[in-house]
């Protein structure tokens, strides 16, 4: 199909997310884990431009000489694949401003890579359908999908199969982003080795991992437990009433403060001492949950007031942390943002 190749550039904003809570299960024949989180995105991201030109090709740029420029690169690789779809030709240009930590757990590389697809939509003035979308956003990686959705979203499977949820209110949210990278890949090896160990040395309490089953049991109780008060069938009009006396104001961190944690940190921990300080450090500075994202090496604390985490950053970048005030994103905000001519 034949396009009109005049100089164009679109920009698009591609929006990280943190992991409430993530449980591991099993070890799959496909050597993917079975996973339960629930994704939510946030205000902070890196910047992607993408044009079309001339010729024929991918050409990926970016600030930040860690990111690979080559077929291994996920926009490089949804390109592709978006561009045979689409039936389409010409050159594809795509400029990858990264603000956000390369391997950090925030989804970076497959929030620029669906960043990347909506930004060559709307060059070629040609979506593709939503079901082909997930399809191809699936194919090139399991956290991808979350970002076709936005907001509150469930993940299940290897993380790929993701369902949109009630989004909670908007929650100030502090990033902290040390200076070190974590393989997913080796985590989830060293996850495989501690539930091997735990299953050779019970006798080892400091050892012992609970069940696969249980620990997704948990996540999916209190999951359950927020879902049938959110979905309750009582008049939509009926939610705007102030919280009853007792209650938390705040629906995410009364879920998150039910014991929702995340796994990976039993083993990335041990192995990057300074990112359970990090946690350490923000539960310090006021926040009332702190958790690893993904498999690190981000951290972040939910915080009662944009000014309390406005404070706690101020805090922990005295203390030498690198820092960021955020918030969560509803999917509306998340869609009204995105795109940018």
């Amino acid at each position: 199909m034949a396009y009109n190749l005049a100089a164009m550039t679109v920009l698009v904003r591609s929006f990280a997310k943190i992991n409430l809570g993530l449980r591991i299960g099993a070890a799959r024949e496909d050597g993917f884990h079975e996973l339960l989180t629930v994704y939510q995105t946030i205000g902070l991201h890196d910047v992607i431009r993408v044009g079309l030109e001339r010729g024929r090709g991918i050409e990926i740029r970016c600030n930040d000489p860690r990111v690979p420029k080559d077929e291994s690169n996920t926009c490089y690789r949804i390109v592709e694949k978006a561009m045979e779809a689409l039936l389409a030709k010409g050159r594809v240009v795509v400029d990858i401003e990264k603000r956000l930590p390369v391997q950090g757990g925030l989804g970076g590389a497959s929030a620029n890579a669906v960043a990347a697809l909506l930004g060559l939509e709307r060059v070629l003035k040609k979506p593709l359908a939503a079901a082909e979308r997930l399809r191809i956003a699936a194919e090139v990686g399991s956290d991808l999908p979350l970002f076709l959705i936005g907001g509150t979203v469930l993940g299940i499977g290897h993380g790929e199969q993701v369902y949109p949820l009630q989004d909670f209110p908007a929650t100030a949210c502090v990033v902290v982003t040390p200076e070190v990278g974590v393989s997913t890949p080796k985590a989830f090896r060293e996850w495989d080795r501690l539930c091997g160990d735990a299953g050779v040395s019970t006798s080892d309490a400091q050892l012992t991992v609970p069940a696969a089953s249980d620990r997704m049991i948990e996540l999916g109780r209190g999951l359950s437990a927020w879902l049938s008060e959110s979905y309750s069938g009582a008049p939509r009009s009926s939610r705007r009433i102030k919280p009853r006396r007792g209650r938390a104001e705040n629906p995410l961190l009364e879920l998150v403060r039910a014991g929702i944690k995340n796994d990976f940190e039993q083993v990335v921990f041990p192995e990057y001492p300074e990112l359970s300080e990090g946690k350490c450090a923000l539960e310090r500075a006021g926040a009332k949950y702190a958790s690893l994202s993904g498999s690190g090496s981000a951290l972040y604390g939910l915080f009662v007031s944009k000014d309390a985490a406005r404070a706690a950053v101020a805090r922990l970048q005295r203390q030498g942390w690198a820092a960021q005030a955020t918030v969560t994103l509803r999917r509306r905000e998340y869609w009204k943002q995105i795109v940018r001519a």
